[in-house]
């Protein structure tokens, strides 16, 4: 069958310009639907519903023990089985993310989610710890099918120009989240005396939790699609040409893995998600250690921590899509992250509360906006395999990592105290910059698959005049 080849520009063939994201296909088009958007923002909602229960007994630890009679360590473990179960599930669940598309994965986790949420409700009594977890784990496990969802998400809808913010976007989503089980269970749960009364708190706090699921789940049935009948780019249409001739699931896999630069990558993601993890999870042992009664600032603090790593997850996208430098993004980026842990280790043993406040936000936003930067560099490095692959395994090195964080800070915590805990969270994001720094960030391949022409197999496809930003180009015979 004849090949159609995608021309660059109009001086080379006098036809029109098209910019590097422009490909062929469906009759030699490129197509970017104005409801990308509405998938994105579907998305974004799924994965705030989703994390803000991770930290939600963890950041009310005092009265979790208080109320169910348990240890610290077991709240903790509330947060650590979201990271537990995705070290086994991570690979079903990007080969199904990778087989079956987005549509089904992201109603499965919202599934998941709403079921969780409705479970907690049979928590609410003095001996309900147990169902408790039990819904965690269940939360726990609908993050497989959310958490690697937004690379891939921005590749198979986004042109190439809007990638990495829409990548940080999704991102933004997750981080909302986290802000959300940040304040608002420490707002509504704010008793640690009266069971009755915590009971009720309790009530309140997950009815409100397990009707907003709901609601989403019932807009992503109606409303959020897989795909566009077009891709949006060159290099995801060259993508799909890559991963439908060729590679397994498993061989893509074993060639991430014995990727040298990916490697790298892997483990520096890894120490700077395991140190967000840990400080997350014990902030409120942490705070309480300086400020006795700041369980609810406790939980301000994680808030502009999260809320100022929202930001910079979007201006760091912003400035990917913009300049295309990633590694040297990466570099600035995690140094910073290590001289805000720095900086908040010092003003939480001052007891100073605004700088406490002040440089926990300076953390967030370079060290929680690490996310988005993380995520396009994989992909970057790892194209054309699929970014739920690259995504999936970076999130995986994550989670092991943030478990390990976990376990070994508490039990320095408990041995030693908050100084020296603060001080190896540091010491985790120096180690995960000196890795950065062996990255060979100079082969961009995604970037490279977005500027060269290709030929493809011209296909008939129904053109929906739905929400198009632009007019068809018009392209060589």
């Amino acid at each position: 069958m004849e090949t159609t080849p995608l021309l660059r520009s109009k001086s080379e063939t006098g036809f029109y310009h098209t910019e590097s994201d422009d490909c062929a296909r469906g009759g030699g088009q490129c197509r970017v639907y104005r409801r990308r958007w509405l998938m994105l923002v579907l998305f974004s909602l799924c994965s705030a519903c989703n994390a803000a229960h991770w930290i939600q007994y963890s950041i009310i630890t005092n009265v979790v023990i208080q109320y169910y009679g348990v240890s610290a360590m077991a709240v903790n473990w509330t947060s650590m089985i979201f990271m537990a179960v995705y070290v086994p599930l991570v690979f079903p669940a990007s080969w199904l993310l990778e087989k079956r598309g987005l549509r089904v994965c992201v109603t499965l986790g919202t599934f998941l989610v709403v079921v969780g949420a409705w479970l907690k409700l049979l928590a609410v009594g003095r001996d309900g710890f147990p169902i408790a977890f039990a819904a965690q784990t269940v939360i726990g496990v609908a993050q497989m099918f959310t958490l690697g969802v937004p690379a891939k998400l921005a590749a198979v809808w986004f042109p190439h120009r809007q990638v990495s913010t829409a990548t940080a976007i999704g991102v933004f989503g997750n981080q909302i989240g986290i802000a959300i089980g940040f304040v608002v269970p420490p707002e509504i749960v704010n008793e640690a005396a009266n069971p009755a009364v915590i009971a009720e708190q309790l009530t309140m706090l997950y009815l409100g939790m397990a009707i907003a699921p709901t609601i989403v789940f019932l807009l992503i049935i109606v409303y959020f699609e897989g795909e566009p009948p077009i891709p949006p780019s060159l290099a995801q249409a060259t993508a799909i040409q890559a991963n439908t001739a060729s590679k397994s699931y498993s061989q893509s896999v074993k060639e991430l893995l014995t990727n040298k630069n990916f490697v790298l990558l892997l483990a520096s993601f890894g120490l700077n998600i395991g140190a967000f993890y840990a400080y997350s999870t014990l902030l409120n042992q942490l705070f309480l250690e300086h400020f006795k009664d700041g369980m609810e600032d406790a939980g301000q603090v994680g808030l502009t921590l999260v809320l100022a790593g929202v930001v910079g997850s979007v201006v760091w996208g912003v400035v990917l899509d913009k300049t295309h430098k990633y590694k040297e993004t990466t570099l600035g980026v995690y140094l910073m992250s290590g001289l805000g842990m720095l900086a908040f280790t010092f003003m939480l043993r001052a007891e100073r509360l605004i700088p406490v406040y002040v440089t926990s936000g300076f953390l967030g936003f370079f060290m929680n906006g690490y996310l988005t930067v993380g995520y396009e560099f994989g992909a970057e490095l790892t194209y054309p395999h699929s970014e739920s692959t690259s995504s999936g395994l970076l999130n995986a090195a994550g989670e092991v990592c943030g478990v390990t964080s976990v376990l070994v800070a508490g039990a320095v915590f408990q041995n030693y105290g908050d100084f020296a805990t603060d001080l190896g969270l540091s010491a985790m994001l120096l180690l995960g910059l000196l890795l950065s720094i062996f990255i060979d960030g100079s082969h961009l391949r995604r970037q490279e698959a977005s500027r060269r022409p290709v030929y493809v197999t011209p296909v008939i496809a129904n053109m929906s005049s739905d929400s198009i930003d632009s007019k068809p180009r018009k392209y060589s015979k």
